[in-house]
């Protein structure tokens, strides 16, 4: 059962009349099979016209969407023979950040992302997806033991930011943010980030500062979140919605401003309404991606990773 948004109201309405003349049909004599196969062309249409024009804040709620696939759906549906390695060897494990030994389509890969959880008990282990400190120590042990053995790191960056409770901070959050930030930024090996959610400020670049940026269609990245920023401008969380256009915190704005390098398609409706094709698109695109930079020397690598973020803001 998919969980609608608000906007899409009108679309689980009529999805909700369908459900309905299925029950009524079922076991009678009635033949209304013409109208429900109408009503289903009908609310498909909706649905597609719907997805076509949604608004920054719009594609924030989607982004958020409880049912969106997260990290461990990736790893089941993208990529084979996974073995998570936990533990920062200084403070302990956080599972607010995965990460592991991968094959994506035959190729060797280090893999690392947020994980928020898909109920109410994996959220509170998750943290929602918002790591502490020794989620980002971790990030770093495991990117360093990648560029060790010549292994590609692959991000899958899904957090509404870094976690700012009292605990985190004692630990050293921003410092663990700058030093996974400059862990990426020394990488001698390709990596490829990819927004799959939300990508809220340095919790999410800490781990998507990659020679290739990519967003999934319906994703958001920000420095902010729009709550946030609206109580910052307008001292109220109401005008969220217009902090999010004004931020451009779309793929399709990040793109335009060479934010990021290119998006990969959702199914109509969403990534929650086939998570399998999503993960199969993902797929596809980081393997491109990967490909086009093997054999590239290190100190290139490197390069190339500066040139793309200094070029950023520079057009």
């Amino acid at each position: 059962m998919i969980s609608f948004l608000d906007f899409e109201k009108p679309i689980a309405e009529l999805e909700a009349r369908i459900v309905e003349l299925r029950a009524t049909a079922d076991g009678s004599d009635l033949d209304i099979e013409a109208e429900i196969q109408k009503l289903e062309k009908k609310s498909a249409g909706m649905l597609a016209a719907t997805y076509a024009r949604l608004s920054p804040w719009q594609k924030t709620q989607v982004a958020r969407h409880p049912q969106r696939p997260h990290f461990v759906d990736y790893i089941r549906l993208a990529f084979t023979d996974f073995v998570p390695l936990g533990g920062d060897r200084l403070y302990g494990e956080d599972a607010a950040i995965i990460g592991g030994l991968a094959k994506l389509d035959g190729r060797k890969v280090m893999v690392i992302g947020h994980e928020k959880g898909h109920d109410t008990a994996s959220r509170i282990k998750h943290n929602f997806g918002m790591a502490k400190p020794e989620g980002y120590r971790k990030a770093i042990r495991l990117m360093e033991m990648a560029s060790k053995f010549g292994l590609p790191v692959v991000t899958l960056v899904d957090t509404a930011g870094a976690f700012p409770g009292v605990e985190a901070e004692e630990r050293g959050q921003a410092e663990a943010i700058a030093r996974s930030t400059e862990a990426c930024l020394a990488l001698k090996v390709p990596m490829v980030a990819a927004i799959v959610g939300e990508g809220g400020s340095g919790g999410a670049v800490a781990i998507a500062s990659a020679n290739k940026v990519l967003m999934l269609e319906h994703a958001v990245y920000s420095v902010i979140s729009p709550e946030g920023a609206s109580s910052i401008l307008w001292r109220t969380p109401d005008k969220a919605a217009d902090a999010a256009t004004a931020m451009k915190v779309t793929a399709q704005d990040l793109l335009d401003l060479a934010v990021i390098d290119g998006i990969v398609p959702e199914p109509t409706g969403g990534a929650h309404r086939d998570p399998a094709r999503t993960a199969r698109a993902l797929a596809d695109a980081l393997g491109r991606e990967l490909a086009g930079l093997e054999g590239v020397a290190p100190a290139d690598i490197l390069r190339q990773r500066e040139e793309r973020f200094l070029a950023i803001g520079a057009l």
